[in-house]
Formats: C-alpha cells, structure tokens, sequence
C-alpha cells in the first residue's frame, strides 16, 4: 500500500512471523514486491535455495550419510535375528514412496512381499517401525489393505502380520480413520482387515483427522493468536473454535494406545490410516518417544525424524508448501509434521529433565520443514529426492546441527538420561497451547530468555558445588584411612 511516495510492503512468513517493511518510492517498492513474489512462488524444486546455498561452516560430518538403514539395522540384529534388510524396493520399483531398503521379517521371502504390496494402497506394504527391546514386541506401519466391497483377502498378507507374533499372542491394529470412514473406503476400493481373515488381530479405531480440517485449524489457531482485541470471551472461544488442542489430544492418545499395546499388554501392534504417510507417522514416532530412551536424546530423535518421517515418505513438499497465511487453499497442505512436534514439545513440557533437547530444537525443526537452506525436507520421498540428486547437489541440515557450536544451542541443561517408559497425561488440563511457537512473535520473550539464562547458571553452581563436596568426601575418605594406619601401627 502507499501513503505518498511511501510504500509499504508487508509479507507473513512461514515461520508465523509478519514483517512490515517501509520503502521510500513507488517504483522501487513495487520492484521489490514484485521480486519477493516471485521467489515465493518458484515454480521448480531445483530453483529453490538450498540448490544455491553454499555453507561458510567447515563440514565435519556429511548429515546425508548420517542415518543409514544398515546403521540402524545393526542396533536391530544385536538384540534380535528374526529380522532382515530387504532391498526390493531398489530402484522404488515395487513402493514409489518407501525408501530403497525396508525391514520386514526373515520368515518372508521378497516373492511374497510382491503380492502384499499389490493388496496394500500405494503398495505400502507392512514394515518395522520399532522393536521393543524390554519384551520383543514390535510395532509396523503400513497403508491400508485394498479388501473392497467384494472383501478381498491376500494370504501373504497375513501371514506376514501373523510373523509378527510370538505363539498363542495377540496383536492389534490401530486403524487412525473412524469405523465410518474406513467402512466408507471400502467402496472406493480401500478397507480394513477383517476378523475371520485376521483372528489373532483385534482392531481399535483411533481418528485422527487430515489434511484441510488440519489446516484450517492452523489457520484459525494463527489468526487467534494474531488477535490484537484483548478480548478475553473472544480469545477463548477463538482459541476453542480452532480445534488444535483436540487435534493434539487425539494424537496423543493414539500414541499412548500404541505404546501401552507394546508395553504393558506385551502385543505386537500395527498401525495404518489410509496411505499410511500422515497420522500413521504421527502414531509410530509420538510411540517411540514414550517408549524408547534413545528417540529422547538429539541424536537418537534426529534419527526417528528420518526413519519416521523423511524415509517413511511423508510428503514435505505438498504438506508444508505455504504454511497458515497463504492465500490460495493448497489441496495437500496439513500442518501433520507441524502437530507432531506440539506433540512431543507437550511430552517435553511434562518431563523436563527426560529430553537431551530443549524447545529450541523442535521450533528449529519446524522452521526448517517449511522454508531452509538445507535440502533435508524438499521432495515428497526418498524416490523424489534421490531423481533430483540432493545428496549431490544440496547441503544436509544435519551436517548443520550436529556441530558443537550449534549444538550447545539446542542442549537441554535439566537432561538426566531415563531408561524408563515415560507416559504422558493426555488429559485437557494437561495440554497447552505451545507459545514458543504461536506466540513468539506477540510478546517480548526479554523475561523469559533471563529465567532460562537464570536457570543454566544455577545448574552450573550446582555442578560446581557437587564437585566440591565429591572432592571433600575423597579428602575424608583418605584421612580416615590415614587414621585408620596410624592406630595400626
């Protein structure tokens, strides 16, 4: 807009934050606004940043290279050998939007997982997700199995779920759509299996929404927040009206199911909505957090972040194209990565001192799944970013992170390692509303920089303190055995 010869450009960035900026004449500010609209909407992956983005830090580790199958699957084959790396899917020619190398039991030959991938929508065929080290109970993902309205049933298909349990077991299937729903897909082709085929399976139904109701409670959330009224009737029923808080809880939920499924009912669990790339992610990663240790340190969860979520297929590019201020509705777009970090920062919030991460690790990764200089979340899979060769041609946010500088950044300072299962409460007084993401641009975060800044310090004395007192322990210990020789002798 202009008020003279001053112009006044104002662009709502992906990361939430509106920046206004005032530029003195009217040709010049049209040729920046003209110029920062086009680069928004480039039309090409390969014209986007991070193919032009040259890092001015010395690489010391090639993040590319730094979460590989077989790297994983040695942690899997030191606690177990009922499992087996199978590259059917070399060259993506049997699943376009699973990675080359999967992990499916060693009693099923490649033949077999062939035929199951024709019975499985998008030919997601079942695969590991995790192993649970306390009680080898396992939990799988997959897409849903194409049964139709005729009820059409694959018999590799279950053998190779039923190869998933140990003798006179049960398991159960987490389906994240509503019975409705998946009733409903049986007519387009799609379904859910069914009890006479699948004995040993009890289903659960766990719905959790997708794509534009997800989006559209982003929208409504961004907007709340945006709320200059200071009306506290209208930011409440705002706040309520999005929906975000319910979308959180009901993942969570999901989750805890999963997670208590594994562990304390000691049954192998598998989980599918429709394609298996969205809620089903959810599901399995938000599970691995409760259960596993390792998925709470940095490393151990920037790990799950690619087996989870960028080799499992998620499609970035389509889900975090334009995040909650754009203009044109995007038909793909869903805030599901976006909610699943909420998730874990709600986890984090009630176990302070479980996570070797801080706050700012998951709003890092969130700014980085819709706009970086890293090509880590560009393409909708491993096929896709394989055909544009960015492993070659961009720099890996891993490569980034994981140096010492960035990393003292993201360090949680109350982080004391617990091996134990951590259950979160899922109840609505528990949930909040994640403020260093929705609010960070609305408040003076000055306050809350010095209590955490307060915090570190006195984390620090204590150090110090306990330093002492274990040096005065050793000091008594040795003068006490001096007595001790002295009346010996």
């Amino acid at each position: 807009r202009f008020v003279g010869s001053l112009g006044t450009i104002i662009i709502k960035c992906k990361d939430l934050r509106i920046i206004q900026l005032d530029i003195p004449g009217m040709e010049e500010c049209l040729n920046i606004a003209s110029s920062i609209e086009a680069l928004s909407t480039l039309d090409s992956v390969t014209l986007m940043y991070p193919f032009f983005y040259r890092p001015m830090f010395e690489i010391v580790e090639d993040g590319w290279r730094s979460f590989l199958p077989d790297q994983e699957f040695e942690l899997l084959s030191s606690v177990t050998d009922e499992w087996r790396l199978s590259c059917i899917n070399k060259e993506f020619s049997v699943c376009p939007s699973y990675p080359p190398v999967v992990v499916v039991p060693k009693s099923i030959d490649d033949e077999a997982l062939r035929k199951v991938a024709m019975f499985r929508h998008g030919s997601r065929f079942p695969v590991l997700s995790y192993y649970h080290k306390k009680n080898g109970m396992v939990m799988m993902r997959s897409s849903q199995p194409l049964t139709g309205t005729n009820g059409r049933r694959c018999k590799e298909d279950e053998k190779l779920i039923n190869a998933t349990l140990r003798p006179g077991k049960r398991g159960y299937i987490i389906d994240t759509r509503s019975l409705n729903v998946a009733q409903q897909a049986r007519a387009k082709g799609g379904g859910f299996e069914q009890e006479a085929h699948y004995p040993q399976w009890r289903r659960i139904h766990k719905c959790i929404e997708r794509f534009n109701i997800l989006q559209e409670s982003l929208i409504k959330l961004v907007e709340a927040c945006n709320d200059q009224s200071h009306n506290m009737d209208r930011w409440l029923s705002k706040l309520e009206a999005s929906n975000w808080l319910t979308h959180i809880k009901e993942i969570l939920t999901a989750a805890c199911l999963a997670a208590q499924c594994i562990d304390r009912e000691g049954a192998s669990v598998l989980v599918h909505g429709t394609e298996g790339t969205d809620s089903t992610l959810q599901v399995t990663s938000l599970a691995q957090i409760i259960l596993d240790p390792r998925c709470r340190t940095i490393r151990g969860f920037e790990s799950l972040v690619v087996r989870e979520w960028l080799q499992a297929g998620h499609p970035f590019q389509q889900r975090c194209a334009q995040s909650a201020y754009s203009n044109s509705k995007q038909k793909w777009e869903a805030p599901v990565f976006l909610l699943f970090l909420d998730c874990v920062w709600q986890i984090l919030r009630q176990f302070p001192c479980s996570f070797e991460f801080n706050e700012q690790f998951l709003i890092m990764l969130f700014e980085h799944a819709y706009a970086s200089q890293f090509g880590t979340f560009l393409g909708n899979n491993e096929n896709e970013r394989s055909k544009l060769k960015l492993p070659q041609k961009t720099m890996s946010l891993w490569s980034w992170v994981n140096r010492s500088e960035e990393l003292s950044k993201f360090q949680n300072p109350l982080f004391e390692a617990n091996s134990l299962v951590i259950w979160p409460s899922v109840a609505p007084q528990s949930l909040q509303l994640w403020e260093g993401v929705f609010l960070r641009w609305n408040r003076p975060s000055k306050f809350l920089d010095e209590a955490h800044e307060e915090m570190i310090n006195i984390i620090k004395y204590n150090k110090e303190l306990q330093a002492k007192v274990n040096a005065l322990r050793r000091q008594l210990a040795e003068m006490e055995t001096d007595d001790r020789m002295q009346e010996n002798l």
